[in-house]
């Protein structure tokens, strides 16, 4: 019952069509001038107009069973048999093939129209036997034939259109997704990476340095907020709660960023010469920073980062290195490889590999004039 409900508010069009045909019909084959074949007589108006309406009934079922054109080429091709006169009945025609081209592909719905369009001309064919009516059912043959191509093609190019914005809203949906997971991994990531390094430095000098392990705990209280205010933040989009958004970090937050590290273990130096960036560049130029560096407290044991942002003309260069174990990148992970579409995105270049003393990740990102 549902069902059936839905398909006339959707199809709400075909109830003013039902009432044209049964009206039209009714006239034309049932009124004064209805007996326009020789043969014709009041039962055969009759039977036109039942076939008629049921040739309009069907079109409220090729939503769910396409083949139901095939079943309207069935009906009008009989109602033109019986001796039918010509009316809006041939809109039923159009209608089916609009209906049809608009929920199947081609490759679908071709061959139900294609016998439909036979059925219905065999019964041109027939009355034009009958009552030798050749040259009107020539002229009805083509015109109907004109408007079904119409009619399908239009329903094609509906149809085109719906799936490319259906196609585009998943992919927007997918491009979102990622990003959430990548702004996880990038966020929460550093953080638990930090967390760690800070961990591991308390328990080492826990009987020996209370200050330092006081310096270590708070360092672990500070960045496990920032994680978790990003975790909260990201999960709200997910879920659909009311939650400020994370904001974008960038370069203003690089002294703050290399303290974090640096106090989990590594020298860091610094080299920024980068100026004023626009925000995507700014903020690509930092997550670049931010993985690098949290990829070395994760794997390099290093001592030593050098990290270079420098600017020159429309392009920016990154440049991290490290002094730990470089090793060979058999497979990229979602660090990397988060690295490389972010620089890509912007139309710059990357490429990250193991050093004759380490690690080092470089990149260019166009700034623009």
């Amino acid at each position: 019952m549902n069902s059936t409900l839905s398909v006339l508010w959707r199809r709400w069009w075909l109830v003013p069509v039902l009432v044209i045909v049964t009206g039209g019909s009714g006239a034309v084959n049932l009124g004064e001038r209805g007996d326009f074949h020789p043969g014709s007589a009041l039962a055969g108006g009759i039977a036109a107009v039942v076939l008629a309406v049921l040739s309009a009934a069907v079109l409220f079922l090729i939503d769910r069973w396409p083949a139901a054109v095939v079943a309207n080429g069935l009906l009008v091709g009989v109602y033109f048999a019986v001796g039918g006169n010509n009316g809006p009945i041939f809109f039923t025609v159009v209608a089916a093939a609009f209906l049809v081209a608009t929920r199947r592909r081609f490759r679908a719905w071709w061959p139900l129209v294609l016998g439909s369009g036979v059925l219905v001309w065999a019964g041109l064919l027939v009355r034009g036997l009958r009552w030798d009516e050749f040259d009107v059912g020539m002229w009805q043959s083509i015109g109907v034939g004109a408007l079904v191509s119409a009619a399908a093609s239009i329903a094609t190019a509906v149809r085109t259109r719906d799936e490319a914005r259906v196609i585009d809203r998943q992919r927007a949906a997918t491009e979102e997704q990622l990003r959430m997971a990548q702004d996880l991994h990038d966020g929460v990531g550093h953080g638990l990476a930090v967390i760690a390094m800070q961990a591991g430095v308390a328990l080492h000098v826990l009987e020996k340095d209370p200050a330092a392990v006081r310096e270590a705990l708070e360092a672990i209280r500070g960045t496990s907020r920032e994680s978790l205010d990003a975790l909260r933040s990201e999960l709200s989009q997910l879920t659909g709660d009311a939650a400020p958004r994370a904001p974008r970090r960038g370069l203003a937050e690089l002294s703050t960023l290399v303290e974090r590290v640096q106090a989990a273990g590594p020298t860091v130096r610094v080299n920024d010469t980068a100026g004023d960036l626009p925000d995507d560049v700014d903020a690509a130029a930092y997550a670049l920073v931010q993985e690098s560096l949290t990829n070395v407290l994760r794997h390099a044991d290093a001592s030593t980062v050098s990290v270079a942002l420098e600017r020159s003309g429309d392009a920016l260069e990154v440049s991290i290195s490290d002094d730990g174990r470089g090793g060979v990148v058999h497979d990229e992970g979602m660090g990397l490889r988060g690295m490389r579409e972010r620089v890509t995105a912007l139309g710059g270049t990357f490429e990250a590999g193991p050093t004759d003393q380490g690690f080092r990740v470089h990149a260019v990102l166009p700034v623009g004039a």
